[in-house]
């Protein structure tokens, strides 16, 4: 536990309210006095690590939610909100958000999602007032993205980490010995020995259209001969992660409290998928080699022998506590703009309805596959992020079948810039020392009046024409 001193009075007064008992006997089931417990809840002593664990084991609690740190998160995302146009009526000082945050974080949390809603439904609304949108298929567009929504949710509240699992994943890693043996052969050879099934490789024709297939009956798991190396092994450690931990799988699904069916299936496969990368990029392992090495993204596909996006993705988990790596954003864009991946360890304002905005060269690297590119970004709240973006092969196909080109963005707040070596240029000069570009959620949201590659109007913003004008943009408006 940290050194710091725990003043949680209000999250403790509410917990304890939240189950009905008074501050006696909640004092008594943590075996301390009425009178200290008093102490407590007013932040005149602070909450010790014994009386917190105790309280967690009573009370089935997380004790991350009871940490201040979760607050600073919330307070973080409201004030990135509060700067929204729509409420430049209220002047709320930081204060008053921790205050308010400090008193009820449930509320700022129903606030938080309250307002993506409403950002959602104003999205979707214009949609179907495009005469070019295809109606029919926007009520399933909206009940297919409440499952996803939903989950990557869960995902960016939990910090893109989830202990239990990362911990779970990094003992099979050590029991197999993957930092000396080769990770195909000790994974199949576990899979095999320790539960009856058979890794195969198997012709493209035997499971068309998939990748890899478990057959429970014939206990067999079957991966396509199309499947790179990197996948392969993959599969094979999603397989475990289901066989082996599935106990633990499920029981941050039930903790996540999903609203439907869907959720909670995708929320399975996310995580599955979460304990391979553990598997083959262990935890302790793998952000050491980061950090020894700048975060060279290429070098620890190399010295893991994963894939770029593996690797990138995996590098947005690094968030154990008392370990943490720098809180990086991962997002996966196609040719067409499309945004199909997201994750963020840090903040990062992702869009949920269209693509990316065109002046961030995630969309340019394309151009160049292969090759990493840096840029500096500046949100119009003025936060800048650092970011490399590099287009890569997916190379899952056969002869007539066109390789799918996907382009991967990995950032970070400018602060922390410096660690990576992609902030260094051939002459030593600080990439992050460049004029950042100025870029939008996407057009919908974004507020920039004269934007040359804006491509639909913003949906806050009354438009005005002037025939005599012709500006940069035809949808002219207040700034």
């Amino acid at each position: 536990m940290s050194q710091q001193k725990l003043m949680i009075g209000s999250r403790v007064r509410q917990l304890r309210q939240s189950f009905g008992l008074t501050q006696a006997a909640m004092a008594e089931e943590l075996g301390i006095s009425t009178s200290y417990m008093n102490l407590i809840e007013r932040n005149q002593r602070p909450m010790s690590a014994k009386i917190l664990l105790r309280m967690a084991e009573i009370y089935d609690i997380d004790i991350a939610k009871l940490s201040p740190e979760s607050d600073a998160k919330i307070v973080q995302e409201l004030a990135t909100i509060l700067k929204n146009p729509a409420y430049g009526s209220y002047s709320i000082s930081s204060a008053e958000l921790r205050d308010s945050v400090g008193v009820s974080p449930d509320f700022a949390r129903a606030f938080i999602a309250l307002h993506a809603r409403a950002e959602d439904l104003t999205v979707r609304a214009s949609m179907r007032d495009d005469p070019y949108v295809d109606r029919d298929k926007v009520e399933l567009l909206e009940e297919s993205a409440g499952a996803v929504e939903n989950v990557r949710r869960f995902i960016h509240d939990s910090q893109n980490y989830f202990d239990e699992i990362d911990q779970a994943a990094e003992k099979l890693a050590d029991d197999l010995g993957l930092k000396t043996r080769q990770p195909h052969t000790a994974l199949s050879t576990r899979l095999l020995e320790s539960h009856g099934i058979e890794a195969r490789i198997v012709p493209a024709e035997i499971i068309p259209g998939r990748l890899s297939q478990f057959d429970p009956h014939n206990r067999r798991l079957n991966l396509s001969e199309l499947l790179p190396q990197s996948g392969r092994r993959f599969r094979i450690a999603y397989q475990l992660g289901l066989l082996e931990h599935r106990g633990v799988i499920e029981a941050t699904v039930r903790k996540a409290i999903l609203p439907s069916k869907e959720a909670d299936d995708l929320a399975r496969l996310s995580l599955a998928n979460y304990f391979a990368a553990a598997v083959l990029m262990p935890y302790g392992r793998f952000l050491k080699t980061a950090q020894d090495n700048r975060y060279d993204v290429e070098l620890l596909t190399r010295r893991f022998d994963t894939s770029y996006e593996q690797t990138a993705h995996r590098l947005t988990t690094l968030q154990r506590k008392g370990a943490r790596g720098v809180p990086f954003f991962f997002v996966r864009v196609d040719m067409a703009g499309n945004i199909s991946k997201r994750f963020s360890a840090g903040k990062f304002h992702f869009s949920r309805f269209g693509g990316a905005c065109p002046l961030w060269n995630i969309h340019a690297c394309f151009q160049t596959p292969g090759e990493t590119i840096p840029q500096v970004i500046e949100m119009p709240d003025g936060t800048q992020y650092f970011s490399v973006a590099r287009a890569v092969l997916r190379p899952e196909g056969a002869h007539g079948q066109n390789a799918q080109m996907v382009a991967i963005g990995l950032g970070c707040e400018l602060k922390y810039a410096n660690e990576l070596v992609y902030a260094q240029g051939g002459t030593g000069r600080g990439q992050a020392d460049i004029a950042p570009t100025p870029i939008g959620v996407n057009c919908y949201l974004c507020e920039r009046p004269a934007c040359r590659s804006r491509a639909h109007a913003p949906i806050n913003k009354k438009l005005r024409f002037d025939e005599r004008v012709r500006g940069q943009s035809i949808f002219r408006f207040d700034g």
